[in-house]
């Protein structure tokens, strides 16, 4: 039986292995697809707005010759810290189910059984996207995912949003000789986007070689084109493909299957978890990284490692505490006659229900 089993074999969840593993806890790591799977899909050749440094886990260096690692300097990196800390990995298997309780867990998947005292889910939220909800989304040339332009050369492409990932994209696209139309749900392109990317894309929409339909929302996509609504009335705009970059969400099927609740009072349904354990409502079952909600960078795939070693702060709106807390509980070990029982949290060990001040 492993100690624990962490679901998802992204930067977060391999920052969960390295860490539970290092404290002699056996450890392995399921996932539906292959090793760093959402860093897979990302644009070829993109750049992290992050350096190496926020990217690095477990203490190895992330070696590059660059200010900002390229998505491909990412894979080989995690690839090597897997291959160098010998990580269970059991790779292209779905999770489907989750039964039993802390201790004794069951975890079914799509290939068989596995059973564990404790689970912990690093499933992130690249794999749902959030969906446009207009006729025609289904349709062979509209994605969610941006790749790489050159497919588009001399083509009528409209790409959606107006935040980091639809800006690089309709730059990109422009610049390999694609025709980009951007559509825009709010007055402006968002000032979110990066310092260096805005500029260049507010200017390259000033000077026509980008149109850009601001205050603007799409309500039908055919195969040839899409109908929006512009402040100036219903609009047809001729296309050959569509990219619609509009976000991401957390699997909450998935979630709902292994027993995560979601908070009721937040809208994003963020998982209701203790702030100091991550520990869920369900005793045994954690969740950790960016499907525990939008938080500060201890939860995002920035600063990885801190994921594991520190929490939400209490005056978080998603972050219900939840008494009491229990960690990983640390197998074949006895309730101390003073310090009660021993956990594992982060990077170190505590007690709970003891009759001293746990340390």
């Amino acid at each position: 039986m492993l100690d624990v089993l962490i679901i998802g074999a992204g930067p977060v969840g391999l920052a969960c292995a390295l860490e539970t593993q290092r404290r002699g806890l056996r450890t392995a790591i399921v996932e539906k697809g292959a090793l760093v799977n959402s860093i897979i899909g990302y644009p070829t050749n993109m750049e992290f707005f992050s350096t190496p440094e926020l990217l690095e886990i477990g203490g190895y260096p992330f070696p590059t010759s660059q200010y900002k690692p390229l998505r491909e300097d990412a894979l080989d990196y995690y690839h090597r810290v897997a291959a160098a800390e010998k990580l269970e990995l059991r790779l292209h298997e779905k999770v489907l189910a989750l039964k039993g309780e802390q201790g004794d867990f069951t975890v079914t998947t799509d290939k068989g059984e596995i059973s564990t005292r404790n689970v912990v889910v690093a499933t992130g939220f690249y794999d749902v996207p959030n969906l446009l909800h207009v006729p025609g989304e289904d349709l062979p040339h509209v994605s969610h995912y941006y790749k790489e332009p050159y497919q588009h050369v001399t083509q009528n492409v409209v790409v959606v949003g107006a935040k980091n990932s639809s800006a690089k994209a309709a730059l990109q696209l422009t610049r390999a000789g694609a025709k980009v139309t951007l559509i825009v749900r709010g007055p402006e392109v968002s000032n979110s986007v990066k310092y260096w990317i805005r500029p260049d894309l507010v200017n390259r929409i000033a000077e026509g070689r980008i149109t850009a339909h601001f205050n603007t929302t799409i309500t039908a996509i055919r195969p040839e084109a899409v109908e929006v609504l512009t402040p100036e009335g219903p609009l047809t705009i001729a296309t050959d493909f569509v990219y619609a970059l509009t976000g991401y969400l957390p699997d909450e099927a998935l979630l709902g299957r292994l027993g995560v609740e979601p908070d009721p009072a937040d809208e994003a349904r963020a998982p209701l978890f203790d702030p100091a354990t991550h520990e869920t409502t369900r005793p045994g079952l954690f969740v950790a990284g960016t499907v525990c909600g939008a938080g500060p960078p201890a939860a995002g795939l920035s600063k990885t490692d801190a994921t594991t070693r520190s929490s939400l702060p209490s005056t978080s709106p998603r972050a219900r505490p939840l008494a009491p807390p229990s960690g990983l509980l640390l197998p074949k070990k006895k309730r101390h006659p003073q310090r009660g029982w021993r956990f594992f949290l982060g990077n170190r060990d505590v007690y709970w229900g003891g009759n001293i001040t746990p340390r």
